[in-house]
């Protein structure tokens, strides 16, 4: 089965290569920056603006390597990719939750961005906290009291 994605927009953020990105939207280095929606997909912007928080679904453009055991970030211990957010994925698809800050035409303002610039956007959806938010969740091997917010990326997902 062959199964074909293409990018609404492009995402435009201040990080231009890997190193010392944030690696989660919820780290003190996300940043603002935007995502012009092509023309074609504008209509389907109507009402976005009603929600304060987007998911952001991309794809790793600059990931080159699928790694199906990684050392994850904030832990030493390899794990699945699977049981990660690692970019080394056979699909290298990322998601994000962001703040929407407003629109203008096509062109939506967002906060808290992690991704590359450039990054190709393939899909918004409205994050509705009712449906997305589960209070008895746990954060499976992921400590507690977790660093991430001052974590940033380092050379170990490296595209090459």
């Amino acid at each position: 089965m062959k199964i074909n994605f293409f990018p609404i927009g492009f995402l435009r953020t201040p990080f231009t290569n890997l190193a010392d990105m944030p690696i989660q939207p919820s780290s003190e280095k996300a940043q603002p920056g935007y995502v012009d929606i092509l023309l074609e997909y504008e209509e389907g912007l109507k009402d976005i603006g009603l929600f304060s928080h987007v998911i952001l679904v991309y794809y790793f453009h600059e990931q080159a390597k699928t790694l199906l055991t990684v050392k994850p970030f904030l832990d030493k211990v390899p794990h699945g990719v699977f049981a990660t957010r690692a970019p080394t994925r056979p699909n290298r698809i990322g998601i994000s939750i962001v703040e929407l800050q407003k629109i203008e035409n096509n062109r939506l303002f967002l906060n808290n961005l992690d991704m590359l610039d450039g990054t190709p956007l393939l899909d918004i959806k409205p994050y509705v906290p009712p449906f997305d938010c589960y209070q008895n969740a746990n954060s499976g091997w992921l400590p507690k009291n977790s660093e991430i917010k001052r974590q940033a990326s380092d050379d170990r997902f490296l595209g090459v």
